[in-house]
Parts: structure tokens; C-alpha cells; sequence
């Protein structure tokens, strides 16, 4: 069972997620919160494994609630999945670099939400291949200066190849055919170079791809 957190001002809104989510066997509610200061002391006693994270609230928005929640040690498997209404906020940048695992834009499709849930709660990263080179070559040059590359001194060279082609977007079946390994094969180096580099998910690798420098801010393709 997975368990969820609801992050939302809007009542309203969150009584609509709660009976999506519960008409969901394998999905339960476990708590809700209203602003980001609650969504803390929720999270902390409910132990989610997925909180749905509006990013715009009264007093502490979600931003900082995700800053907080993914700074403590004890809530190191709980995912946050940000919620927003405009597909490219800039808040969802640093959302992400902050431990978010992703983001959906408020208006999406149910089946996609309940997806969406149980993609992250199995420690996949939420973002699209086309999404992540807008949102991050857009706001990648805001954020702070490039990390020293000492950071990448763990990694082989060809995990590093595989950090920058997630980076840019990429799946693992799409690694696979850029690079003629098998899918398997790839999904095992970025799980190695994730565990390298002490990354909560794939969406903090490509966080690193661009904050290294294996991948520059305004890559399109």
C-alpha cells in the first residue's frame, strides 16, 4: 500500500485528490495539510511514501516544506511530487534541486496523477524528457555556481557519460540506443552513479548533470 500526504490551501482541491486516490486499492490518505509549516509536522507523523506538494501556499510555501522535509535524515524515503499550475514554474527548478522527484501541473489527467504517484513512490524521477531540458535549461543559470568537479571524481568515465545523458532528457532505453548497451545495462550505471553521488533519485541526477557542468545550461536539442 502507498501511502500519501495531501499539500494543498485549497480544501477543496484536496478533497478532490483524496477521492481520486482512495477509489485506488493499493493507494491510501494518511494526511492532509493546508500550508507548509502543517505539511511538515503531518509528514513527520504519518511517514508517507509519496507527498503531493502544491507549490504555492500561505505562510511556508511548498518550496521550503520540501527543503525541510528532504534535509532530515529520518525522512530520507519519503518522495515529494510538486504540484503546479504552469508546466514551467520557476519554483520547480529548485523544487528538484531541493529533493523534489518531480512535478505535475495541477490540471493533469487523473489516471496520469494515480500514475504519477506510483511512479515516484517506486523511486522514479517525474520528469518528462522534454520537459526537464525546458525547465532546466531555463532556470539552471539562476541557481548556484557550477559544483567543483572533484564531485565527479568517483565516477567512471562512462558513468559520467551516463549522468549527462540524463542530464539532457534521456531515458534508460534511449541511453541504451545512444550507447548500444542493453536497457539493463544502462538503468545499472545511472543507479551506480546515483548511489555515487548520493542522489535521492534520477531527478537529482540531472539536478547534478547541469550544476557539474557535464551538461550546460541552454542545451536544446
Amino acid at each position: 500500500m502507498t501511502r500519501v500526504v495531501l499539500v494543498d490551501d485549497q480544501a477543496l482541491l484536496r478533497a478532490g485528490f483524496r477521492a481520486l486516490i482512495e477509489s485506488e486499492p493499493d493507494l491510501e490518505v494518511v494526511g492532509e495539510a493546508g500550508d507548509g509549516e502543517e505539511a511538515v509536522t503531518v509528514v513527520r507523523s504519518t511517514r508517507p511514501d509519496v507527498v503531493l506538494m502544491d507549490i504555492r501556499m500561505p505562510r511556508v510555501d511548498g518550496l521550503e516544506a520540501t527543503r525541510r522535509i528532504t534535509a532530515e535524515p529520518a525522512l530520507t524515503e519519503v518522495r515529494i511530487l510538486i504540484l503546479t499550475t504552469f508546466e514551467l514554474d520557476e519554483y520547480v527548478f529548485e523544487a528538484v534541486r531541493h529533493g523534489a522527484s518531480g512535478f505535475l501541473v495541477k490540471d493533469t489527467e487523473p489516471v496520469d496523477l494515480l500514475a504519477g504517484i506510483r511512479a515516484v513512490a517506486a523511486g522514479d524521477a517525474l520528469l518528462s524528457p522534454g520537459v526537464t531540458r525546458r525547465l532546466i535549461a531555463e532556470f539552471a543559470t539562476r541557481s548556484r555556481p557550477a559544483a567543483p568537479t572533484a564531485l565527479l571524481d568517483p565516477l567512471t568515465e562512462r558513468e559520467r557519460e551516463i549522468v549527462a545523458l540524463v542530464g539532457e532528457g534521456l531515458s534508460n532505453d534511449e541511453i541504451a540506443e545512444r550507447l548500444v548497451v542493453s536497457p539493463a545495462t544502462a538503468k545499472t550505471h545511472v543507479s551506480r552513479a546515483m548511489t555515487k553521488l548520493h542522489a535521492r533519485d534520477r531527478a537529482q541526477l540531472v539536478v547534478l548533470a547541469y550544476e557539474t557542468g557535464l551538461v550546460r545550461p541552454g542545451w536544446t536539442s
